[in-house]
């Protein structure tokens, strides 16, 4: 899948101005404060709502990965984020693994579920791709309903944090919320990687012009298929992360409404920018976890902040602020 001589035409689509490991000057602040952020949040904030902000802000950052930079819609991302936690919550409670083994485990069970999907998916476009997503999303939510190890409606609960190479107790939550901060902060790094490596301007290439990209020899259907596999696998280390948080996996991880929800935090944040799908999943998060006294009105008030930002803020909150700034985030 070697880009041929003539990929030089996309040059022009990498970003001006590159500072330092591909991140423009903006860019570079951004993260600092993000990073700081990361650092000083658990003395003001409680370290089991910012390791659920930072396993969701993972998980719309690969969604990201695919609808932003290659424009697929995919709606059945809870597969391989519900399907990462099942498994990474077996592994820990009944083979005994260590974290570090269980989290690999779930990352690669979205890995390899997001193979046998995409395989089937890629070669449709449009509304036909978002619907065999669902579809296919749907199925595994049925195999979870019956699949023994699973728990059916109960699901896998007492999940075991254990021990960090067999080293490290994780049942303390300042522990563990260090241990989730790595976690997120590799893989929003190697996202950043991938955005900025020559295969990530042919994602680029693809979802601005993918006719043109073929004519010029690219095998469009693999290198969507390549970023489709890339993020069901990071999906699924945010899924098995969060089962090792919260100690729980159960059917809400892999329901259709979860892929909803990823959608939303990524349309709120910005789709197509580096950051906005951590600001939108932080945004989303704090709405269900500060207005859960109104019940289910939590719903309606996410519905009407989503049509808000659609009407107001057309590129995402990051996006907009991107704009009105002049730079790219």
């Amino acid at each position: 899948m070697a880009a041929p001589a003539s990929g030089g035409a996309f040059e022009g689509i990498a970003s001006e101005n590159e500072q330092m490991w591909g991140f423009t000057r903006p860019q570079l602040i951004a993260l600092g404060l993000m990073l700081v952020g990361i650092v000083i949040a658990p003395s003001v904030l409680y370290p089991i709502f910012l390791m659920k902000v930072l396993c969701f802000a993972l998980f719309a950052c690969a969604f990201n990965l695919l609808i932003g930079y290659v424009g697929l819609l995919s709606f059945g991302h809870a597969a391989y984020f519900g399907m990462g936690g099942y498994l990474a919550g077996y592994a820990a409670k009944s083979w005994g693994l260590t974290p570090e083994a269980c989290i690999i485990v779930g990352g690669l069970a979205g890995m390899v579920l997001g193979w046998v999907i995409g395989s089937l998916a890629i070669r449709r476009q449009g509304i036909y791709f978002a619907m065999i997503t669902l579809a296919m999303a749907q199925m595994v939510y049925f195999f979870c309903v019956q699949a023994p190890f699973t728990g059916g409606e109960d699901g896998i609960q007492a999940i075991p944090r254990g021990n960090l190479f067999g080293v490290i107790d994780l049942r303390s939550d300042m522990t563990m919320y260090w241990l989730v901060a790595a976690v997120f902060v590799i893989g929003f790094l190697f996202i950043h990687r991938v955005i900025n490596s020559p295969f990530g301007q042919v994602m680029t290439a693809i979802r601005e012009n993918e006719p043109r990209a073929t004519s010029l020899g690219y095998r469009t259907d693999d290198y969507k298929l390549m970023a489709f596999v890339i993020s069901a696998a990071l999906s699924g280390v945010a899924g098995a992360t969060k089962s090792l948080v919260f100690g729980i996996a159960t059917l809400t991880d892999v329901f259709w409404t979860m892929s909803g929800e990823v959608v939303l935090m990524s349309l709120v944040g910005g789709l197509g920018t580096l950051f906005g799908p951590v600001a939108g999943a932080a945004i989303i998060v704090s709405m269900q976890n500060y207005l859960a006294e109104f019940g289910a009105w939590v719903t309606v008030i996410q519905g009407v902040i989503f049509v808000l930002c659609v009407l107001a803020f057309r590129r995402g909150v990051v996006g907009e602020i991107g704009r009105i700034l002049k730079v790219r985030l």
